[in-house]
């Protein structure tokens, strides 16, 4: 890797080196085979390699992304990125921000709050251009030992025979074969992989542009995300505007289908349209410029045997919300720990069908509420525009209109209500912590008294929440420990106590927790006895007013596959 020595990620060269294979060793059959080193990629890369998988990452470039692209991460995203070992380098790294404010012409109509309430490790949102979250992601891979990353390798053949994935792969050196057990596509939108197999993605393309203005500037705006419709200073269009980091601040401005890409990126046109939202006398310098079009479409299945697609080369959604690289991390997240599980021989290779529908279900939903929000944010008829802006008028006044403002709703991960591995609910519960649910974080105090948060203490293996109750015995809690690790070695138990647990004897393996703020009892509804079980990605598969031994041990066949 080559770089300056305060790193550029944009500027970061990775260095091809010649494979083995065209050196005159026999090739080997590899176990996972990932293509594409984005975000995606290479989170399944580094996930599977936590859980004692070795990964082989394959990529047709030897460079970073250029500009900001993918720019929003969520908290959900954010709490991924600290399970593979680098969330607090993105934290520190990006902008944080929770409020949104949305404008019609000059005037704002309303503003809202994405993290409400308090309570949480990680922000609603950070702003962080995509080049630092590959670049972390990168560096991080690079200290595994069991990811192999080559830099300009392109995959040009694949099939598969039998019970491994054949591959072709291309490199400035000549060409080579591969064989794998399997095979993850991170390969992006337009899927190399996926034409090679004859697959396709269907849905909608929307016929607008609009044009992207990395700026850098000195500016005391608020760390907010600014949407305005029909501004004055870009009238029947829409604008929006965010901060990153090192002072740069992207602009996206919609241009219609009938604008002229090659006129709108010169320079002297975009910097004319920067000083309309800017003023005239505010210093600025344009980093980065690109015209995008999208289209929210998606793949029949994300599984055609032994190929796994994840992230855009499975599904495409519009920028407005945020959801394609983060909901791309939460394919990942929802992949590896199945395939791990299957690998190892821990699950059938039918849990990998759940990757597929839990999947095909979050791809709807954000394609749907993506949908949405480009028909609110670029009408394509008369009537639509009609009954948009009727909307932007009155929600000016009456605050029920502006729950029908689209400016894009932010990505939140998607609640699994239909998943296999759900064990339906037997007694009535309050909340938002359904089977299917991502986990929600809380503050908590550990047994030596120190503070953590809820989430670090959820192990991403299989895990139990469990209300402190009187029948709950050490004795009792090691049983259930036992239970648990015959089906995962590394699993968890959490008790959650609502007075300090402190002279309560140590149970090895339990960790005691103290919901000094009863954030925990609220947020999960907790009563004495009551229980939780998490799968390794943190979803809810279960819960029940008491530890019963029968419910657990059918909840946790589910959870992994073995009945459905």
């Amino acid at each position: 890797m080559t770089a300056n020595p305060v790193t550029d990620y944009q500027s970061v060269q990775y260095q091809y080196q010649t494979p083995p294979e065209l050196q005159g060793e026999a090739a080997v059959r590899r176990g996972v085979v990932v293509v594409g080193a984005g975000p995606v990629g290479l989170s399944v890369a580094i996930d599977l390699a936590q859980r004692g998988i070795d990964v082989l990452l394959l990529d047709d470039d030897y460079r970073l992304s250029s500009g900001s692209r993918a720019i929003c991460f969520s908290k959900r995203t954010l709490e991924i990125f600290d399970h593979l070992g680098c969330g607090e380098r993105m934290v520190d790294k990006g902008v944080d921000w929770k409020t949104g404010k949305v404008f019609l012409r000059d005037e704002m109509v309303y503003s809202f709050d994405l993290q409400p309430e308090p309570g949480h490790k990680r922000p609603a949102f950070i702003n962080l251009q995509q080049y630092y979250a590959e670049g972390f992601l990168v560096e991080r891979a690079l200290q595994m030992p069991n990811i192999e990353i080559r830099w300009r390798n392109k995959v040009s053949t694949l099939r598969e025979v039998g019970e491994q994935v054949l591959l072709g792969i291309e490199t400035p050196d000549g060409d080579y074969d591969l064989a794998a057990d399997w095979v993850i596509a991170c390969d992006g939108a337009r899927s190399p992989i996926r034409s090679v197999l004859g697959l396709e993605s269907r849905g909608r393309v929307f016929r607008d542009r609009f044009l992207i203005a990395d700026i850098r500037m000195k500016a005391d705006f608020p760390t907010e995300r600014r949407f305005w419709f029909n501004p004055p200073f870009h009238p029947d269009w829409s604008v929006l505007m965010h901060k990153q980091p090192d002072d740069i601040w992207r602009i996206d401005f919609q241009l219609g289908w009938d604008a002229d890409p090659e006129q709108e990126t010169r320079h002297e046109n975009v910097q004319k349209r920067v000083k309309a939202v800017l003023g005239e006398d505010v210093p600025f310098e344009l980093e980065w410029v690109s015209i995008y079009t999208f289209a929210c479409k998606r793949m029949d299945r994300f599984r055609k045997g032994r190929v796994i697609f994840a992230g855009d080369s499975a599904h495409g959604v519009s920028p407005f919300g945020a959801r394609g690289a983060n909901s791309g991390v939460q394919d990942a997240e929802n992949l590896a720990w199945k395939l791990a599980r299957v690998m190892q021989g821990l699950s059938p290779e039918s849990l990998l069908d759940s990757y597929d529908s839990e999947r095909v279900y979050a791809a709807d939903e954000n394609i749907l509420n993506s949908t949405r929000a480009t028909d609110f944010i670029t009408p394509k008829s008369a009537i639509s525009k009609v009954f948009r802006n009727a909307v932007l008028e009155l929600s000016r006044r009456v605050p029920f209109a502006r729950a029908l403002v689209n400016s894009g709703r932010l990505s939140v991960p998607a609640t699994l209500h239909d998943s296999p591995l759900n064990t339906p609910d037997t007694e009535p519960f309050a909340g938002r912590m359904v089977p299917g649910a991502t986990a929600l974080d809380a503050p908590v105090v550990t047994s030596g008294g120190d503070p953590a948060w809820l989430i670090d203490r959820l192990v991403h293996h299989l895990c139990l929440l469990v209300a402190a109750g009187d029948d709950l015995t050490p004795d009792r809690l090691s049983g259930v420990l036992h239970k648990l690790r015959e089906f995962d070695a590394q699993a968890g138990l959490c008790v959650i106590h609502r007075d300090p647990p402190s002279g309560l004897p140590a149970v090895p393996g339990i960790e005691r927790l103290h919901d000094a703020q009863g954030l925990v009892t609220e947020r999960y509804d907790l009563q004495p006895g009551t229980v939780y079980l998490l799968r390794p990605d943190q979803h809810v598969s279960g819960r029940s007013r008491q530890l019963e031994a029968g419910w657990l041990d059918a909840a946790i066949r589910r959870t992994l596959g073995w009945t459905t």
